[in-house]
């Protein structure tokens, strides 16, 4: 009885909430013009590439805007394209793992945790993922599973290590048209509405942030509350359990 009770008020705690919705922008750090970003409201996460020239230079800006920033690692992808510099790659030794991940976070000094660019390939393979999870664990650095292959490990593996974890719901971008973006970002706000917190990740393209500043700011009429990505860590389980890999998207 008292289980039921406790498992009803939680119920009525979490309808009586505004639905959460975190937003990430990715691969930022590439050049100059990834700087529009930055007028972005403070509660979007910046993923910051490693061992670009304007690496260091954004994640210290980003700090300065109390913005959350995480590193951006480079992971091995089935394909094997367009890898960027410092990628982990499945055949490293664990000491390599370290090595390279120590290199690409004092490129990014304020990282408070990390996602994987690309990684369709390493982030279904047990031991590099267990690698660098303890690594993460002992850093105190948590992990957004960016999702870019169904047969992903990474959160089960985090789980594992004991690192604070959630997962991308939506890439609001994948076709960088206005009225496809759009269509992924209203589908990112139903998802929250639905399950109480979606993640959704987008990219520094012009068509992007045009339309993230021009339509962030109306989601409060919706209901929906913009949160930093540690308040979806802090969050109850049930809110972050939710599996949508995005339909037709290429692994990455």
């Amino acid at each position: 009885m008292r289980l039921f009770i406790f498992s009803f008020l939680l119920l009525a705690s979490l309808h009586g909430q505004a639905a959460q919705v975190s937003l990430i922008i990715d691969d930022m750090g590439n050049n100059q013009r990834d700087a529009l970003a930055f007028s972005l409201p403070a509660e979007v996460t910046f993923a910051i590439l490693p061992n670009k020239p304007l690496s260091s230079a954004f994640s210290t800006r980003a700090a300065q805007q109390h913005r959350e920033v995480i590193l951006h690692m480079p992971m091995e992808s089935l394909a094997r394209v367009n890898q960027e510099k410092g990628v982990l790659l499945s055949t490293m030794q664990p000491n390599e793992i370290i090595q390279t991940l120590k290199q690409a976070l004092s490129t990014v000094p304020n990282a408070v945790g990390m996602n994987n660019h690309m990684g369709s390939r390493l982030t279904q393979l047990s031991q590099p993922m267990s690698v660098t999870m303890d690594y993460l664990s002992k850093r105190g650095l948590f992990f957004v599973d960016s999702r870019t292959t169904r047969y992903s490990k990474a959160e089960l593996i985090a789980q594992k290590a004991g690192v604070l974890n959630t997962k991308r719901n939506v890439f609001i971008d994948h076709v960088i048209e206005i009225n496809e973006i759009d269509q992924q970002f209203q589908r990112l706000l139903r998802l929250a509405k639905k399950y109480g917190h979606a993640v959704g990740i987008g990219h520094p393209h012009p068509e992007t942030l045009q339309y993230l500043n021009e339509n962030l700011q109306n989601i409060e009429t919706q209901g929906i509350s913009l949160v930093k990505l540690s308040d979806v860590l802090n969050a109850p389980a049930e809110l972050v359990s939710i599996d949508t890999l995005q339909t037709g998207a290429t692994a990455l």
